[in-house]
C-alpha cells in the first residue's frame, strides 16, 4: 500500500483531534543533538491534552526506550518506555521471526540493540568466534573498528545481516554527521552483502509502531523526507513534515512523489492547528495570500502572508508538474524566508 500527496492536504480541524496517535520522529523533530527544539515540549503537552496519544518512533538504535523516555521527561514531555518504539525493536522482531529462540546475534551497536534482542529471546554476542547466526548493526557513537571487523567476519561466514536503519546522516547542531547508513557500508563493501533494513523508510518500524500503539488513524510526524515521509507513504499513513531538522523549504518543493508529505508545518505546533487547503485553477495554486505557478520548469511565487501558506502553494505547483528547477525552488524558499 502506497500513499503519495499531489498537493499538501487541508484539514478543517486541528491534527491533534483529526488523528488518534502521533508517531513522532525524535532527532530533528522533538530534539536536536540532545537538546529540546524550541516549543516542542509545549506543543506535545497541548496535543496530549487534546486527546492525541504520543508515540516516539526513532531510527536511532543506540538508546534504550527507558533512556529515551527519561530524556523526554527531562525536556518536560510526559513519556514512558512504552511510548517509545525504536528501530532496534523492529530489527529484533525481524530477527526473532527468522531465527530460533536463543540464537546468538552479533551486535555492532549499543545497549538499545542488546536489550531489544533479549526481549525477543535472542542472545547478543560480540565476536565472530561465537558463531552468530546473524549480525545486527545500529548507530552508536563508540563503534570501533574491531567490532566492525567481527561483524564483517560473521557476515562473510554466512550470518544473516540486518541493519536497524540506513540513514546516511544524523542532524546535529554542528550540521549533518555520518549516520548508521554510512557505517553499514563498511561491512557491506567488505563482504558484498547488503543488509535487510528494519528502520524507516522500510515498513518494519512503521508496522511495529502501529502494533505497539494500537493506532486506528495514526499520523507520522518527522523532519526527513527520505525516512519519515517515505516510510509513511510506503505503508499508507498520512504524514506531517516539520522543518526543524534535515529538510528545508527548497527540499520540500523538490520532493519526489514517494517523499511528499500530507501536511507541512514549521514545527510541532502544526499538530495544534487546522491546515488550510490549497486551491488550484488554470495552473495557479493558491493558499492564503500566496499564488504559485510554473513557467516551464521555473516556479513563480507571488503574493504574501503566512510563509507556510506560501510553501504549501509552492509545493502544490511543483508537485503537479513534471519537474521544477532546483534554482527556482531555492529562489522560492528565499522569498518565503524574507516573508517570515
Amino acid at each position: 500500500m502506497t500513499s503519495t500527496a499531489q498537493a499538501p492536504h487541508g484539514s478543517a480541524e486541528p491534527l491533534d483531534t483529526a488523528y488518534d496517535v502521533a508517531l513522532l520522529d525524535l532527532d530533528g523533530t522533538v530534539y536536536l543533538a540532545g537538546a529540546a527544539i524550541a516549543g516542542a515540549a509545549e506543543a506535545l503537552r497541548k496535543a496530549a491534552a487534546a486527546g492525541m496519544r504520543l508515540a516516539y518512533v526513532t531510527n536511532n538504535a543506540s538508546r534504550t526506550p527507558a533512556a529515551i523516555a527519561a530524556l523526554l521527561v527531562g525536556f518536560g514531555v510526559s513519556a514512558t518506555p512504552q511510548d517509545v518504539v525504536t528501530s532496534a525493536q523492529a530489527a529484533a522482531r525481524m530477527l526473532a521471526d527468522r531465527l530460533p529462540a536463543g540464537a546468538p546475534v552479533l551486535v555492532v551497536g549499543g545497549s538499545g540493540l542488546r536489550m531489544a534482542l533479549r526481549e525477543r529471546g535472542l542472545r547478543p554476542v560480540s565476536t565472530a568466534a561465537e558463531r552468530p547466526q546473524a549480525v545486527v548493526q545500529g548507530y552508536a557513537p563508540g563503534i570501533s573498528y574491531s567490532l566492525l571487523e567481527e561483524g564483517g567476519l560473521a557476515v562473510a561466514a554466512g550470518a544473516l545481516f540486518v541493519a536497524s536503519n540506513a540513514d546516511l546522516t544524523l542532524p546535529t547542531r554542528r550540521g549533518s554527521q555520518p549516520g548508521n547508513g554510512a557505517f553499514i557500508q563498511v561491512i557491506a563493501a567488505a563482504t558484498g552483502v547488503r543488509p535487510l533494513v528494519a528502520g524507516k523508510p522500510q515498513p518494519p518500524l512503521q508496522k511495529e509502531s502501529v502494533l505497539r500503539t494500537g493506532a486506528k488513524h495514526p499520523l507520522m510526524v518527522g523532519d526527513r523526507l527520505d525516512t519519515d515521509i517515505e516510510g509513511a507513504n510506503r505503508v499508507g499513513l498520512d504524514s506531517l513534515l516539520v522543518l526543524t531538522g534535515v529538510t528545508g523549504p527548497a527540499q520540500a518543493i523538490l520532493a519526489p512523489p514517494e517523499q511528499r508529505p500530507t501536511y507541512l508545518a514549521e514545527d510541532l505546533a502544526g499538530l495544534l492547528e487546522p491546515h488550510p487547503a490549497v486551491t488550484s485553477q488554470d495552473g495557479t495554486h493558491r493558499c492564503g495570500g500566496w499564488a504559485a505557478r510554473l513557467d516551464g520548469d521555473r516556479l513563480e511565487l507571488t503574493g504574501g502572508g503566512e510563509h507556510m501558506d506560501g510553501l504549501r502553494a509552492a509545493c502544490a505547483a511543483a508537485w503537479a508538474a513534471h519537474g521544477v528547477s532546483a534554482e527556482s525552488a531555492r529562489s522560492a524558499a528565499e522569498r518565503l524566508a524574507d516573508a517570515r
